[in-house]
């Protein structure tokens, strides 16, 4: 692989991940993990998030969980995930910059360890975003076949933030794959040797054509 071709692979990986990133960033924080909708009034909406209820009527009222310690167990885990996702996908994105071609260091090998641990953090953020999403995605169908509540009641289903979940955990998994290999497949370029040998050759002509000479301040005689 060229200079040229892990550049665009790089920066390719880059925009990609930088992208899941953001996407990760509003996953965290949208209210829309599920959604509820009343079957006696079907203009009221309610939509559940990790930190907060909304409900949709005419206008939209957000409150906040009363309680930490009287959440469920999934929510809990899932902010701890979804932060822990962000600040990696934050850290990742400056180390690979860090090692991207476009940067001049003096170093090559140093950009080298840049982008493959800045990649290898960008797959780590996609996982710990995937997990709470399917996660949430997994306890929701559960709770909508289950067969002890009775049809009457309304049933939780999938929110639009699950949605820009995964779409946000795949585009990490992906950049962070092709900053991996843009850095792992990188051939450095190497100093060349044909000054230093041209240099040697030169003093070795020099050394045959006047193997006596001698110095320029001769000793006076008196």
């Amino acid at each position: 692989m060229n200079w040229h071709q892990s550049t665009t692979i790089q920066l390719s990986g880059l925009i990609v991940s930088l992208f899941g990133w953001v996407l990760s960033c509003v996953t965290t924080y949208v209210p829309l993990w599920k959604s509820l909708n009343l079957e006696l009034n079907d203009l009221e909406v309610w939509n559940l998030g990790l930190w907060q209820t909304c409900v949709s009527q005419a206008i939209t009222q957000c409150e906040n969980y009363a309680s930490l310690l009287a959440l469920p167990l999934e929510i809990k885990i899932s902010r701890v995930l979804m932060v822990t996702s962000n600040g990696l996908g934050f850290l990742a994105f400056s180390l690979a910059l860090l090692g991207s071609n476009c940067l001049k260091t003096s170093d090559p090998r140093q950009k080298r360890h840049f982008g493959i641990t800045g990649g290898i953090l960008f797959c780590i953020s996609g996982i710990t975003t995937l997990v709470p999403i399917s996660w949430f995605a997994y306890n929701t169908v559960q709770d909508f076949w289950d067969q002890t509540v009775p049809n009457v009641v309304p049933r939780w289903e999938f929110g639009e933030a699950l949605f820009l979940g995964w779409f946000a955990a795949f585009f990490l998994l992906l950049g962070g794959c092709l900053v991996i290999s843009a850095a792992c497949f990188l051939k450095t370029p190497k100093a060349s040797k044909r000054p230093a040998i041209h240099h040697k050759a030169e003093i070795a002509t020099l050394a045959i054509r006047h193997p006596h000479s001698s110095p320029k301040n001769a000793d006076l005689v008196i």
